[in-house]
């Protein structure tokens, strides 16, 4: 184990992660075992996934179905290429499954391998969408502030997290970021975008992107109106919208993606995570009939933009067995309901403990915020890392978690995978209240409460 911890300090690089903290420290937890909704680690600690890893083992883990999936594809045609109109069975299969489970008129798909790759398509593919009708001065990308879209060149920039700016800065232009006030008031998200449109030029703007939830932001849940009305301001304007269904999609929401709980078709959606449950990388863009129409009929020559692994054919072999699970085992429909569960528990503990503000779910993705005062909502200061004090108690309790902190809310942010049952939510549920109230004591004792 030392060993391991050795070696982990001097060959691997984490990502998302504090590199002086992993010299000081060692690795957090190296798990070696992922069964169902738990992990386990190499001294026998079992955890509860609350997190699914990073929102992406949707039918939990070690399922060998996809082990079998992945073998037998490998033992056929591990990989073979798209380029050049080269092509294979698991890519043509795939993309016709996924043309008939989203919502209608989306019917093409852009294999990547992952979400920062499908929004740095998408992006690529609206420029060169506007290009290809003679309108090129549309390439602005408007998104919103605490909206997570990626960490490549232009995933990075569309991202509204300053944080990941700030690493070694914008990598590419003619981005910007409109307020995120969805879950609060509606009108004041929508003028604040209009505003930005106007400013910019709407002749300048290729498409709007956001996620139907934003999940790194701290599980934001728009308001019923929030998307029709973006989608009105986008058709007014002439503005494609483009959904990242990174996260929400495949079954998250309750919902297979996440647009379909607002009634509202994007021009566009991106995904990756869900579409194989984090059991290999996979990703993709889903295109419109109108915009795939519009590259037939106009995209000449090469498209020059693909990754070696687009339509990769064992990856593409394990995402149809994982969507064939979740329809299969109703997993969907489970999402929604044990969602629905997981708020009654979430609610009944803000009743129950003083410095639980603001509690939220839909489907099995969720938040609860904590504050000093749910009155007033008061929030805490900054220096007390009161969230990041909530997921260490809960770590001890055997639970990985993730805390958000955005303008001083401190928010813990729930994923569990999407087989979890009523006994595991108890569970959770009871892990949670236990590890708040041991925090909250904390702070009683230190009469900051």
């Amino acid at each position: 184990m030392e060993n391991l911890i050795e070696l982990d300090k001097k060959h691997f690089i984490h990502p998302t992660s504090s590199i002086q903290q992993q010299q000081a420290n060692g690795a957090k937890v190296i798990i070696e075992k992922g069964e169902g909704i738990y992990l386990t680690d190499r001294n026998g600690s079992v955890f509860i996934d609350a997190m699914s890893s990073l929102w992406n083992v949707n039918i939990g883990h070690g399922r060998e179905e996809l082990a079998d999936a992945a073998a037998e594809q490998m033992k056929k045609l591990a990989f073979s290429s798209a380029f050049s109109t080269f092509s294979h069975e698991p890519a043509i299969k795939l993309a016709e499954k996924i043309a008939s489970i989203t919502p209608v008129g989306l019917n093409a798909v852009f294999f990547t391998s992952g979400g920062s790759e499908s929004n740095d398509s998408a992006i690529k593919l609206v420029r060169h969408y506007w290009k290809i009708q003679d309108q090129p001065n549309r390439r602005k990308i408007v998104a919103l502030k605490r909206g997570y879209h990626g960490v490549a060149a232009a995933s990075t920039s569309v991202t509204g997290i300053p944080e990941f700016w700030e690493m070694a800065g914008h990598m590419m232009t003619d981005f910007t970021h409109a307020d995120s006030l969805y879950g609060k008031d509606t009108e004041k998200a929508i003028t604040s975008l209009r505003h930005t449109i106007e400013v910019e030029g709407p002749e300048t703007i290729a498409a709007f992107l956001a996620e139907p939830v934003q999940g790194a932001g701290g599980v934001l849940i728009p308001p019923a109106d929030y998307f029709k009305e973006i989608r009105q301001l986008c058709d007014e304007y002439g503005i494609l919208f483009i959904a990242d269904e990174v996260i929400t999609g495949f079954g998250r929401t309750g919902k297979m993606f996440g647009m379909e709980n607002w009634g509202v078709i994007p021009d566009m959606m991106t995904f990756a995570k869900g579409v194989t449950s984090g059991y290999i990388p996979l990703g993709g863009v889903i295109v419109s009939d109108y915009i795939h129409h519009v590259l037939k009929e106009k995209s000449a020559g090469t498209l020059f933009h693909g990754f070696t692994y687009s339509g990769h054919p064992t990856a593409a072999a394990v995402a149809l067995k994982n969507i064939e699970i979740i329809e299969q085992e109703g997993l969907v429909e489970n999402s929604r309901k044990m969602g629905g569960e997981l708020l009654k528990g979430f609610k009944k503990m803000k009743e129950d403990l003083d410095i639980v503000g603001d509690v939220r779910t839909i489907g099995l993705l969720g938040a609860v915020e904590l504050v000093q005062d749910p009155d007033t909502n008061k929030r805490f200061s900054p220096d007390l890392k009161v969230a990041s004090k909530v997921i260490e108690a809960l770590h001890e309790r055997g639970v990985i978690c993730r805390p958000v902190t955005f303008d001083s809310t401190d928010i813990i942010c729930f994923s569990p995978p999407l087989i979890m049952n009523q006994t595991q939510v108890n569970t959770l549920v009871e892990k949670l209240h236990d590890a708040v109230l041991s925090v909250q004591k904390q702070l009683v004792n230190s009469s900051i409460i």
